[in-house]
Order: C-alpha cells, then sequence, then structure tokens
C-alpha cells in the first residue's frame, strides 16, 4: 500500500526525533562532564548533527508533503494537531539556511565553554567577545524567522520558545505583576518582621547525604532511576530524553536547603518529559507544549507543593534523620519558615516565590533591548546592576552575581527568560484546579503520596503534550485561560496568613 504524504511526514519526523535526542545527549555530556580538550570537537560534533537534522527538515519534497497532507480528509484530530505542529517546525526551520544554523551552532558550544571560566572569575570581560559574536548571530536567526513569520526580532525568538505567545501580551502581565509586587514584597517583610525568625540548621551536610536526599525525594515523587540520573553541573537543569532523563544540580555543604529544592524543581521538568503522550513520542504532537508549560510543571512541584507546610509535614522528619538533626531547627514550622522565607537576593535560582518575578523581568527587558538594539554587550553588566537596584534593591557584588549566573544567553537561549514568570502563573493555577479537583491530593502530599497528584497531572498535563494550544490545555485542566488573580491569590495566601 502506497503512504500518504501525512504518513511520509510521520516517518521523516521519526528520523528527526531520534537525532534530537542524539543531540540532546551529547548537549549534556559537554555541559557536565566533557574534558576541557573535547569541547571543540563536540562542537564540531553538535554543529553536524544539528545541520543533518536542519537538511532533513527542509528538503524540498516536505513542503510538497504537507501541502498534500492539509488536502487530505481522512485525519483524525490528533493527526491534525500534529500536522500542525509539523507545519510549525518546518516553517521555523526553513526561514534559516544551513549555514546559519552551523555558524549558531558553533558559537552557542564557543560561548558557553567561555562562560564557564567567566562565571568561575567573575569576569564578564573574558567572555564578551564569544557574546557579542553569539548575539549577532542570534539576530540574524531572529531577522531570519521574523520575516518568514511576520513577527518582531524578539517575537520570532520568543516563539521557538512559546508558540502563540507575544512580547504585547508579556508587556501586560509583567505590567500587572510590577504594579502589584513592590507594594506586597513590602507587606510581607513587614509581616515577617513580626515573627520569629527562622533557625538556619548548622552544617556542614556532605554532598553525599544532600544527594542521597534529593534521590529520597524524586523517588518518592514517581522519578525512576531506571530511566534517569542526577549529577552536578555549574547550573541546575534537566535534560536528555524522555527514557533517558539528566537532573543536575550543584551543593553547598554550608546550606542543603538551595540544592534540595533545585533537585526537586528540576524533577518536576523530568517528570512532565516522562509523562508525555507515548503513542506521539516520535513526532511533535508528542514534544512539551513550549517552555511556559515546562516550567508550570517543575515551579508546581517545586513552589506549589515541596514549599507547602503540607509537605513539610512528611518530609522534616526525613530532612532530620537524614543529617542527624534534632532540635527546633528541623521542626516543620522552622523549615516551613526557612523554605517561604522572602529576601531579596541575587540569585534568580535561589530566588523566593514573591522577588523570583522581578529576577525574571530583568532578563526580559535586557535580552530584548539588546535583541532589538538598544543595549549594547558591552554595556549589559552596568544595565544588569541598575535594573536589580531599581526592582530589587540590590547591587550584585560582581558579575559572577551578576550577568554570569545563568546560561542561557551563553548557550543560545533568547526570548527564554519570560516563560519561567508564565509557569509560576501557571503552575498557581493548575495546582489549585487540581486540589478542587481532587479531595486527596493535598492528604497525599501530607502522607508522602504523590500518586493522586501526579495522576492528575498526567491526565490533565503532561499526557496532552502538544495535541493542543497552551491556552487549550489551560482551559481543559482549569476553566479558563492564563489569569494572573489566581497567582497573586496564592501569594497572599501563603506570604500573609
Amino acid at each position: 500500500m502506497q503512504s500518504s504524504a501525512y504518513q511520509k511526514l510521520e516517518e521523516r519526523f521519526r528520523r528527526l526525533k531520534a537525532l534530537s535526542e542524539a543531540e540532546a545527549i551529547l548537549q549534556w555530556d559537554l555541559a557536565t562532564m566533557m574534558p576541557h580538550g573535547g569541547a571543540a570537537g563536540r562542537a564540531e560534533q553538535l554543529a553536524e548533527l544539528k545541520a543533518v537534522q536542519h537538511g532533513i527538515l527542509t528538503a524540498a519534497e516536505v513542503a510538497d508533503l504537507i501541502g498534500e497532507a492539509e488536502s487530505q480528509s481522512n485525519l483524525d484530530a490528533e493527526q491534525q494537531a500534529n500536522l500542525n505542529e509539523i507545519k510549525r517546525n518546518w516553517v521555523h526551520a526553513t526561514a534559516l539556511p544551513e549555514d546559519l544554523v552551523i555558524a549558531l551552532s558553533k558559537a552557542e558550544s564557543a560561548c558557553e565553554h567561555v562562560w564557564r571560566t567567566a562565571r568561575a572569575n567573575a569576569d564578564f570581560s573574558l567572555v564578551r567577545p564569544k557574546l557579542e559574536v553569539l548575539l549577532s548571530i542570534v539576530k540574524d536567526v531572529a531577522s531570519a524567522k521574523a520575516d518568514q513569520l511576520n513577527l518582531s526580532l524578539y517575537d520570532a525568538l520568543l516563539d521557538q520558545y512559546e508558540p502563540g505567545m507575544r512580547s504585547d501580551e508579556i508587556d501586560k502581565e509583567f505590567s500587572e505583576l510590577e504594579s502589584f509586587l513592590p507594594a506586597f514584597l513590602n507587606r510581607v517583610l513587614e509581616h515577617q518582621a513580626r515573627q520569629s525568625p527562622a533557625v538556619q540548621p548548622q552544617g556542614p551536610f556532605p554532598v553525599k547525604k544532600q544527594k542521597a536526599l534529593g534521590m529520597q525525594f524524586m523517588q518518592a515523587l514517581g522519578f525512576d532511576f531506571d530511566y534517569g540520573r542526577l549529577d552536578v553541573s555549574l547550573h541546575p537543569f534537566s535534560g536528555g530524553t524522555t527514557d533517558d532523563l539528566r537532573i543536575t544540580t550543584r551543593y553547598d555543604e554550608s546550606d542543603f536547603t538551595s540544592s534540595l529544592m533545585g533537585v526537586l524543581h528540576e524533577t518536576g521538568h523530568a517528570l512532565y518529559d516522562k509523562g508525555l503522550p507515548k503513542n506521539w513520542r516520535s513526532q511533535p504532537a508528542g514534544d512539551a507544549r513550549g517552555m511556559g508549560m515546562h516550567e508550570s510543571q517543575s515551579l508546581l512541584i517545586e513552589m506549589q507543593v515541596c514549599r507547602s507546610r503540607a509537605f513539610l509535614e512528611y518530609a522534616s522528619p526525613i530532612i532530620a534523620n537524614a543529617f542527624n538533626g534534632a532540635g527546633p531547627a528541623w521542626e516543620v514550622d522552622n523549615l516551613y519558615k526557612l523554605y517561604t522565607r522572602v529576601t531579596p537576593d541575587f540569585i534568580r535560582v535561589d530566588a523566593d516565590e514573591v522577588t523570583y518575578p522581578a529576577h525574571v523581568i530583568v532578563r526580559y527587558r535586557l535580552e530584548k533591548a539588546m535583541i532589538e538594539g538598544d543595549l549594547s554587550v558591552e554595556d549589559l553588566p552596568g544595565a544588569w546592576n541598575d535594573l536589580m537596584k531599581s526592582l530589587l534593591g540590590l547591587t550584585p557584588p560582581s558579575d559572577r552575581e551578576g550577568c554570569l549566573q545563568d546560561i542561557h544567553w551563553y548557550d543560545g537561549a533568547w526570548g527564554y527568560f519570560p516563560t519561567y514568570t508564565l509557569g509560576a502563573m501557571m503552575a498557581a493555577q493548575i495546582f489549585q484546579a487540581a486540589t478542587q479537583s481532587d479531595v486527596d491530593i493535598i492528604p497525599g502530599i501530607r502522607q508522602g503520596n504523590f500518586k493522586p497528584l501526579m495522576s492528575w497531572l498526567h491526565q490533565n498535563i503532561h499526557n496532552k503534550g502538544s495535541l493542543f494550544s497552551t491556552n487549550e490545555i489551560l482551559t481543559q485542566a482549569t476553566g479558563k485561560p492564563l489569569d494572573a488573580n489566581v497567582y497573586k491569590a496564592h501569594l497572599e495566601n501563603r506570604y500573609l496568613n
């Protein structure tokens, strides 16, 4: 029987998915365990792999296949959704010539490699030349995609990470948060000042014990170590593939709290990846529905669940036992204070829920300005410090705590940052809907039973993949599209009560 145009497209994307999964593992190796001398060779390998993928996706016959498939009358709803995603991927890819794809890949690898040294030395000048080269190429990518998609430069990049989202929508949401957060932060700090301060458990906390504790909670949440692992990197992240999940964190032997929450955050990402629809694993419809939804799943686990009193009622004796801790510092009330303590700080990944959006807004404004040509790479450290002072009242002591702290720009991820706060807003809305839908979720968390929560998330979020738009998934799961008021209500309930 002759294959239809749609079937031929599916087969082409099976090949692409296999190659993209190989690329993901090579990228993970580069970020975590690649010896210094191997970085250049790995950059060449990644560039070639991306060129091969680009060639498969942009081959001349693909346009004809898409046109023929769109005229087929026998596609069901899921196949039609997959075809829509195939076309979206194709449109993005065909905007770029192969030489630009290769140049971008090489510039990303080169810049990320030097960033590691620059961050360790707190010296932005070391990576500035590589970042200038990378930004120039990213602008070329943005320009090519903007022409193809009829979007602004920044929106063309944003669409790679959050399909359909536009910066004017983000500006509206972020303006609303900016009008709410400063006064709210002051109220929270005043509320905290009236309470007894949290007591910091005394270390040292050996890395071996921290890792074992993190792995224990990962397993409790449903992470299967037959399909994944936990390692160390400069910047915590989750990567790999659906059946080869790679999580990294970093450890501080004087404070276990940050690493533990980082592990739980990345576990949320991995559980989402593992829960994506198996029937569509080799197709675009089986991919995550944008990075906003991805971040919603990591922040739901970290912020909504694991910083809750219910979770700490279960977790506090386990944490105390892991470090042979005893006394008031290890009790539920104190650990809850520690994990909900609001303190403006320099580091995004360690930020509390109340100040976290300000960190994201800083990055969003700066990357948008650089893409649009309103800010030079040379002026980035000063602009960063000025915005941090304006939004959080802080001036970073060095570039390490300033513009070097995140890997994203140095690894080529421009247009990604706003998805963090979009994800935080989604997380509050999704968790509220889940707990209202299933009254067993909160009691389960209190007892260390996460099956009710994970079952609800799998059915309503994970298993949807990219079969629906973000707003469609949110509306199906929560009854309405993204609503900032749910997020604000969550903050008020947790931090003022």
